[in-house]
């Protein structure tokens, strides 16, 4: 698992750290790893240019001695000290290794970004923004040192202009800003070097579920198992206006393998999902009753159900169960209406994007975009259930656990009806037995591999999306399809 934390953890774990040691000591550790990266970035270090941007932090001390020993390889190394003081002990290193103070930027094979670090936050000033907007012009590959500048650590917020980095060298740990939206996207490739903070850090503040933490995750069906062992999925979802919702959450949830989907809706959605899933158990419903339609371990609630009178009740009788509930789409319209429909001790899984968020917390929808781990943590202690915010950073919500981020998912799942299969999905895990926390994970998880693979650089549909989750799920076990 990726584990981040915030700047106070981190700056905490350093601090006990370096009582430990020799002054200077994580300094030299974080130069020699950055250098490492460097290096291979140029692949061939002697004769190349190297331009450092240096702040007065921290930050500029590691770029610093980084430029000591690219140097003393033979480099070509520059420094533009943007700061108003400077790191004066690595200066003088980086001088005697020979290399040389500039006022203005250079061409470059490779840029150093050590403007600022973990400990600024707000829009960059002049004139670190100047030198970020030109070395973003440049061409030349950036690597930055700890952060991308202009990137919050803490939330991913990015307020102006930030570096965008080929590469991002992390110190000791991860920072939680690395891995959320917009300020990711501003990353590369991350890098973690280790430090020795290890021993020092406490729980994350946010994690990321890796390949093998999802696979271990996964329910695997025993020998003796059988489709009630194997979990059963209501879903309730769909209407005359919106029929395709519940095929595609249907079809979601089948691709998962829950061991019966029994569907309910009226009867515009009830032949489309006859049709296209004859696997499905279906019961048309005349009115909102949940009368003769069979056990179930958890239900998938709301997409493309509508808003009305039937719907609303519907809902509430099936929120009156005791299983867990993934509600979505226009389930959550109903829940933004009407809260008390949340008034359950079972436990509900919301998956929401933004506006919808925004609706159901009453703020504005850009607040929400902005400061996406705040409100979705809002969100998870003020309604009492488990949040999936939907978006280009899927977070993962649940009172006092570190916020889960999704980083497998693709800009080609921005198209109508995706979020429909990522219901049935996360609903069919649910309903094989994870708990809320971890069947969101995985679910964003599946979906954005099966996107993935779904897109492979071009358009995909919904269906699309569906088809791939079992291939996502062979490729996390290492599995083919002619495998025996």
């Amino acid at each position: 698992m990726l584990t981040a934390y915030t700047a106070d953890q981190i700056r905490a774990a350093e601090q006990v750290l370096m009582a430990e040691l020799p002054d200077g000591t994580l300094m030299q550790r974080a130069a020699a790893g950055l250098a490492a990266v460097c290096a291979d970035l140029l692949g061939k270090v002697y004769g190349s240019r190297v331009l450092l941007l240096v702040g007065s932090g921290d930050n500029g001390g590691d770029a610093l001695y980084t430029g000591v020993r690219l140097a003393r390889r033979g480099a070509r190394v520059t420094a533009i000290l943007a700061g108003s003081r400077t790191h004066q002990a690595g200066l003088e290193a980086f001088l005697q290794a020979g290399g040389r103070v500039a006022g203005t930027m250079e061409p470059a094979d490779l840029v150093v970004d050590g403007l600022v670090g973990i400990g600024v936050a707000g829009a960059l000033r002049e004139p670190y923004a100047g030198l970020v907007a030109e070395a973003n012009a440049s061409g030349a590959p950036i690597v930055a040192v700890d952060v991308p500048s202009g990137v919050d650590a803490g939330s991913g917020r990015v307020p102006g202009v930030a570096v965008r980095a080929q590469v991002t060298v992390t110190m000791g740990a991860c920072k939680t800003g690395l891995l959320v939206d917009p300020g990711a996207a501003q990353v590369g490739l991350l890098e973690v070097i280790d430090i020795g903070l290890g021993p020092y850090l406490p729980d994350p503040d946010v994690a990321a579920l890796t390949r093998t933490d999802v696979e271990d995750l996964l329910p695997r069906p025993a020998e003796e198992s059988d489709k009630y062992r194997r979990g059963v999925l209501g879903v309730a979802a769909g209407s005359d206006a919106y029929t395709g919702a519940a095929v595609l959450a249907v079809g979601g949830a089948l691709r998962t393998g829950a061991g019966m989907v029994r569907y309910v809706g009226s009867s515009a959605p009830v032949a489309q999902v006859r049709a296209r899933w004859p696997e499905a158990v279906i019961t048309e419903l005349d009115g909102p009753s949940l009368d003769g339609v069979g056990r179930v371990q958890a239900w998938v609630l709301g997409p493309g159900l509508g808003t009305g009178d039937w719907a609303h009740e519907l809902a509430a009788r099936v929120l009156a169960g005791d299983v867990p509930v993934l509600v979505d789409a226009d389930g959550l319209t109903l829940v933004a209406r009407d809260r008390s429909l949340l008034r359950r001790t079972a436990p509900v899984l919301i998956t929401p994007h933004a506006g919808e968020l925004a609706r159901l917390l009453r703020v504005d929808r850009d607040q929400v975009e902005e400061r996406r781990l705040e409100h979705a943590r809002r969100a998870a202690a003020e309604l009492g259930v488990t949040v999936l915010l939907k978006g280009s950073t899927t977070v993962i919500a649940e009172e006092d656990r570190p916020v889960r981020v999704n980083r497998t998912g693709t800009s080609w799942l921005a198209t109508g009806g995706t979020g429909d299969v990522l219901s049935g999905i996360a609903g069919a895990l649910l309903a094989q037995g994870l708990s809320c926390y971890d069947a969101g994970s995985c679910g964003a998880y599946l979906h954005g591999l099966a996107g993935r693979l779904a897109a492979d650089g071009a358009p995909l549909t919904s269906a699309d999306v569906a088809a791939m989750v079992p291939d996502a799920i062979r490729s996390l076990r290492g599995e083919s399809r002619s495998t025996t």
